[in-house]
C-alpha cells in the first residue's frame, strides 16, 4: 500500500549560499513562474518558483557544508532532476543565449528521446527532456 497522494507532481528545495543567480537562472532563462518569496525562521529567504503543478524552493542560507560536484558520477544521492521540455535543442538554444552551456549536449539517448544536461548556478545537473 503506497501513499494517498494529494497532488501530481513533486516540490524540489535547493538550498543556495547566493540564491540571486539560481533564481534568475530557473525564473528568466528556463521560464518559470515566479510565485513569491517568504523568509523560513532559523533558515533563510525562500524564493518560490512554479514549473508545472511542482514547486520550486530555492532557500538562500548558509549551511554546514557544499553537495559534492560532479554532476552524475559526482558521488551517491540527488545528482540531477528532470524538465520535461517540447523541445530540446530550442531550449538549449535559450539556454546558450543566457550563457549557459551544457554538460551534455543535446543528444539521441533512445528513438523518440531527446536530452540535454545544464548546471545551474550552484552546480546542480538540471536535465531537459523530450519525448
Amino acid at each position: 500500500m503506497g501513499l494517498a497522494l494529494t497532488k501530481d507532481s513533486i516540490d524540489l528545495g535547493i538550498i543556495s549560499r547566493n540564491a540571486g543567480p539560481m533564481v534568475t537562472f530557473y525564473r528568466d532563462v528556463l521560464g518559470f513562474e515566479d510565485d513569491g518569496t517568504m523568509e523560513v525562521p532559523g533558515i533563510g529567504t525562500m524564493y518560490r518558483l512554479r514549473c508545472g503543478s511542482s514547486a520550486i524552493k530555492i532557500t538562500e542560507a548558509q549551511p554546514k557544508a557544499d553537495a559534492a560536484p560532479g554532476g552524475l558520477m559526482g558521488s551517491t544521492g540527488l545528482r540531477y532532476w528532470t524538465i520535461s521540455v517540447a523541445d530540446v535543442d530550442a531550449a538549449t538554444d535559450t539556454c546558450r543565449k543566457a550563457g549557459h552551456e551544457p554538460v551534455i549536449p543535446p543528444r539521441d539517448i533512445r528513438p523518440g528521446v531527446r536530452i540535454a544536461m545544464f548546471a545551474d548556478p550552484d552546480g546542480n545537473w538540471v536535465e531537459l527532456l523530450q519525448s
